[in-house]
C-alpha cells in the first residue's frame, strides 16, 4: 500500500486538474501532398553536402578581414549562379577588423608547462614579450563579478566555469558570459590580462575562439580562452594550494575598416506584394578549423533546400531569398547591413541555420495571429521529421535579429546541440564532423518550411516588435 500512495494521490492531483489544462491534441489539419513530396525528396539529396564540401575544401577558414574572405564571396557568387539561383549579387558594407597574431601560453611556476591558448576576438595585445604573472582563479563568472574593484592589479584573472552539453544549447548562453564580457570586467578591475576556460563541452587540448567585447571607455586587456584539458590543468595546481604564474603572449589587434559584403540569391515568387521569405547563414568562420559546422553547414542546408522548392514545378507565391551573410563572428556585422539595406522592403519571414548539422528536432514561429493555420500544416510537415512544436518564441539569431526586430514574423529550426560545443570554434570544426544522414534531414525539414511558407495562401503580416 506505500508503494501505490503516492500514485493514486497523483491521480488524484491530475483529476483536480481543469480539464482544458490537460493534455489535448492539436487542430486537425490536412497535409499538403506537394510539401511531403518535396520533404522526402530532400531526404535523397546531397547538394548541402556538395556544397560545404566545396566551401571547406576549396576556400577553408574564412575570417573576417583575411584574404580568405573576398575568396568566399566570390566563391559564394559562382556556386549559387551554377545552382540557378537568380538576382544573385554581393552586397558591400564596411567593418572594423581584429586580426590574430603569435599567441601562446605557458606555466611558468610551479611547475613548467607548455598551454594551449587562442586569443578571444576583439583581444587587446600584451607587451613586446608577453607577460608573466601570477593568476587569479575565479571558479565562475559570478566570483570574478564578486571580487573587489582594484583587486586584480599585477595579476591575470583565471576563469574556469564549465560548460554542459545540452540539446537546446541553453549552457552556451549561461556559462558564455565568462567570454562574453569576462574580460570586459576583468579590465575594469584593474587585471592586466584574463584567460578563461575555453566555452565548450569537450574536455580535448583544442582551444575555442570567440568574440569578446569591451564598453566604450575601457581599455582592452590581453584575453585569451585556454583549451578545456589544458585549464582543467591549471585548476588542478591551484586546488592543491600552488602559487600558479603564467607567461602570456597575444599579439593581436585592432587593424582599421576593410570591405565585407553579403551575398544574396533568389527564388522570384508570383506575387511581390506577399512579402520576402528570407532564409540563410553565415559565410564567414574563425580560422582554427574549416567552418564547416559553423557555419558552413548552416548556408549549405538553407540553399539546398531553396534550390529543391525552386526546381519543383510552378512558381512559389513568396519571393525566397537565401543570404550568406558576410559576416557573423566578428560582431554579426552582415546582419545588421541587411537590415539597413532593405528596411524598406516588406518580409513575410526571417529564418537562419547557424547550428551545426546535426537533427533538427523542435520548430517554433512567430507567426501573427492571421497566419497560424500556416504554422499548424508546418507542424503536419515537419512530423514525419521526429520534429516537435515548440512553444516559445523563436529568438531568429544574430543575422536574421535585425530584421526581426522591426516587426518581421521568425521561424527557428532547432538542431541538436548535445556534439555541437565539442567544435564549436575550435581547429576540429571540419567536414567530416557533419553526418551525410543528419545534414539531408535538416534539408528536409527546411524544404518542408519553405514549401509550406512561400506558398501559404495567408498573409503574413508584420508582428509587433517586443520591448
Amino acid at each position: 500500500m506505500t508503494r501505490i500512495a503516492p500514485f493514486l494521490a497523483a491521480c488524484a492531483a491530475i483529476t483536480a486538474v481543469p480539464l482544458a489544462a490537460q493534455r489535448t491534441a492539436a487542430p486537425p489539419t490536412a497535409g499538403d501532398a506537394k510539401v511531403a513530396a518535396l520533404r522526402d525528396k530532400a531526404l535523397t539529396d546531397d547538394t548541402a553536402y556538395a556544397i560545404v564540401e566545396g566551401l571547406t575544401t576549396e576556400v577553408g577558414p574564412r575570417m573576417t578581414g583575411t584574404e580568405a574572405a573576398p575568396r568566399a564571396r566570390a566563391w559564394a557568387v559562382a556556386r549559387l549562379k551554377a545552382m540557378g539561383f537568380k538576382n544573385v549579387r554581393i552586397e558591400p558594407y564596411q567593418l572594423p577588423v581584429w586580426s590574430r597574431g603569435t599567441e601562446s601560453a605557458a606555466l611558468v611556476a610551479p611547475y613548467a608547462q607548455t598551454l594551449h591558448v587562442v586569443g578571444l576576438g576583439n583581444s587587446g595585445a600584451t607587451p613586446a614579450g608577453g607577460l608573466t604573472l601570477p593568476i587569479v582563479y575565479f571558479p565562475t563568472y559570478n566570483d570574478l563579478a564578486l571580487a573587489a574593484d582594484d583587486s586584480l592589479k599585477g595579476k591575470i584573472a583565471f576563469v574556469s566555469n564549465a560548460m554542459q552539453p545540452t540539446q537546446d544549447g541553453s549552457s552556451y548562453g549561461s556559462q558564455g558570459t565568462a567570454r562574453f564580457v569576462g574580460p570586459n570586467l576583468a579590465a575594469k578591475k584593474g587585471a592586466a590580462a584574463i584567460v578563461i576556460r575555453s566555452i565548450g563541452t569537450d574536455h580535448g587540448r583544442g582551444p575555442h575562439a570567440g568574440n569578446t567585447n569591451f564598453e566604450p571607455g575601457v581599455t582592452p586587456i590581453p584575453a585569451g580562452a585556454l583549451s578545456v584539458a589544458d585549464a582543467e590543468q591549471v585548476e588542478r595546481l591551484v586546488k592543491l594550494g600552488k602559487s600558479v604564474t603564467l607567461k602570456l603572449v597575444l599579439d593581436d589587434r585592432q587593424v582599421g575598416t576593410r570591405d565585407s559584403g553579403n551575398v544574396v540569391a533568389e527564388v522570384p515568387g508570383s506575387d511581390p506584394k506577399a512579402g520576402i521569405v528570407l532564409v540563410g547563414g553565415h559565410l564567414d568562420s574563425w580560422d582554427l578549423g574549416t567552418g564547416a559546422i559553423d557555419d558552413g553547414a548552416g548556408v549549405a542546408i538553407t540553399a539546398a533546400a531553396a534550390k529543391i522548392v525552386m526546381d519543383a514545378p510552378g512558381t512559389m507565391r513568396r519571393t525566397i531569398r537565401v543570404v550568406w551573410f558576410g559576416d557573423e563572428e566578428s560582431g554579426g556585422f552582415g546582419g545588421a547591413a541587411y537590415a539597413k539595406a532593405h528596411a524598406g522592403e516588406r518580409h513575410a519571414t526571417a529564418a537562419e541555420s547557424d547550428f551545426g548539422a546535426d537533427n533538427v528536432w523542435r520548430f517554433e514561429s512567430s507567426l501573427p495571429d492571421a497566419a497560424k493555420p500556416i504554422a499548424d500544416r508546418l507542424a503536419v510537415a515537419l512530423s514525419p521529421l521526429g520534429i516537435i512544436r515548440g512553444a516559445d518564441a523563436p529568438h531568429g539569431g544574430t543575422d536574421v535579429g535585425p530584421i526581426i526586430a522591426t516587426g518581421v514574423a521568425g521561424i527557428d529550426l532547432n538542431q541538436s546541440g548535445q556534439r555541437y560545443f565539442d567544435w564549436h570554434h575550435t581547429p576540429e570544426d571540419t567536414l567530416d564532423r557533419i553526418d551525410p544522414v543528419q545534414l539531408r534531414q535538416n534539408v528536409a525539414a527546411w524544404t518542408a518550411m519553405l514549401a509550406t511558407v512561400a506558398d501559404a495562401p495567408e498573409e503574413i503580416g508584420p508582428i509587433a516588435p517586443k520591448n
